[in-house]
């Protein structure tokens, strides 16, 4: 039975961080896995999450040991071949047995652990099918006393149900030190790995990815690719600062109003929450006198992301009043504001990085709340418009 110590006695450099080559993963981490530090992997099927790990296991300098019960050891090296790189300390094994698996780690001795896939383990202690309840609560305690004894980071990817959440038990999240969750649309090439859990960092960050034919790349800069507007006569078009954590970068809203053709209006959102639109679009008719409720409203956020962040509110206003006026908004605006139920313009968080992501991509007015706090417009070369309510955004933008 171990002893307890007093907390000045522990080793400080038993908990110290492993800088990986992968930037996004390093940021979502919170700069670095931790030594010892088990790591729950979710997402969809054909997501990318055995991509991820499969790169994380070949590309980076680290004696790995790449657990798996789904594949065979040709069909991952197929899988590797095509990712193009190489890593002559990877190890590979195809075994689903937990005892088996425990015996092959403590003989390689690896840096680094990946189990691709958690419910695919079976312990013959339990005498139940691989996946159930029980194998998945055994098996996962196994790993985290190997991980903790042996410092080892452990990796783990896990199944999801229909809903989104991780199969298996709830205690299955709660046992392990991070959960990341893998999401995207399997339409569009870009990836977004999130944190809800870090015992060792923030849950704010985010990593992106654009998936190709020979594997995952790391997005250092979202808003040169989310952005891909730069033709000046659309309609419909706005762009808006937003923010995924504490990562700042620019989005394309795209809008399209049409006259109702078949007597119900419809209305429709990719990207954004459908409920919003509709509260947005009761304020332009309302508070604004924009005649929107014979009108069909389709909104689209480009490239695939799902934006939850109200200072898009403003961004998206604009692009359906300039669809519905057929009016292109000027090149050089960016948004970056709530919109409130009375029509007034209203802060958001941490507009000092929005502005200045906006200036970087070479932007030259971004329109803002006029109550926003805690920025300096000496500090920016753009010009920096603020506004109260949403007529004064109109007639700024399209005087």
């Amino acid at each position: 039975m171990p002893n307890p110590l007093h907390f000045k006695n522990i080793e400080e450099n038993i908990q110290q961080k492993k800088e990986l080559q992968d930037k996004e993963l390093n940021r979502v981490l919170g700069g670095g896995v931790v030594l010892g530090s088990l790591i729950l992997v979710g997402g969809d099927p054909g997501i990318g999450k055995s991509t991820l790990m499969l790169q994380l296991a070949i590309k980076e300098n680290l004696k790995v040991l790449y657990v798996s019960g789904e594949e065979s050891e040709h069909q991952i090296k197929m899988r590797a071949e095509r990712i193009g790189i190489f890593n002559d300390s990877c190890h590979i094994l195809t075994e689903t047995n937990l005892e088996s698996i425990l015996t092959h780690a403590n003989q390689v001795a690896p840096e680094v652990l990946i189990i691709d896939s958690i419910q695919t383990l079976h312990s013959t202690q339990i005498e139940s099918a691989a996946g159930s309840v029980s194998q998945v609560r055994e098996c996962t305690a196994s790993l985290l006393r190997l991980a903790k004894e042996s410092h080892i980071p452990t990796f783990l990817i896990g199944h999801i149900t229909k809903d989104g959440s991780i199969a298996g038990p709830k205690v299955l999240e709660h046992m392990v030190d991070t959960v990341l969750q893998f999401e995207g649309d399997r339409n569009y090439v870009y990836r977004l790995l999130r944190t809800s859990k870090n015992r060792f960092g923030s849950t704010n960050e985010i990593g992106i990815y654009e998936m190709s034919g020979a594997g995952l790349r790391a997005v250092d800069n979202p808003s040169e690719i989310l952005v891909t507007n730069t033709d000046p006569e659309l309609s419909g078009i706005a762009i808006s600062s937003t923010l995924e954590g504490l990562r700042p970068f620019l989005i394309e809203i795209q809008a399209l109003v049409s006259s109702a053709a078949y007597g119900t209006p419809q209305r429709s959102s990719t990207g954004f929450d459908a409920k919003r639109l509709n509260m947005l679009l009761a304020v332009l008719e309302k508070r604004c006198g924009f005649k929107l409720g014979a009108k069909d409203v389709f909104l689209n956020i480009a490239g695939g992301i799902k934006v939850d962040d109200p200072g898009v509110d403003l961004a998206v206003t604009m692009a359906v009043l300039s669809s519905n006026a057929n009016l292109p908004i000027p090149p050089g605006i960016a948004f970056s504001a709530e919109v409130g139920l009375s029509g007034e313009i209203r802060p958001v968080n941490r507009i000092d990085q929005r502005i200045a992501e906006v200036e970087k991509l070479g932007y030259k007015k971004i329109i803002i709340s006029k109550n926003s706090k805690g920025f300096d417009t000496k500090n920016y070369k753009i010009e920096v418009i603020q506004c109260s309510k949403i007529d004064q955004v109109v007639k700024a933008v399209f005087a």
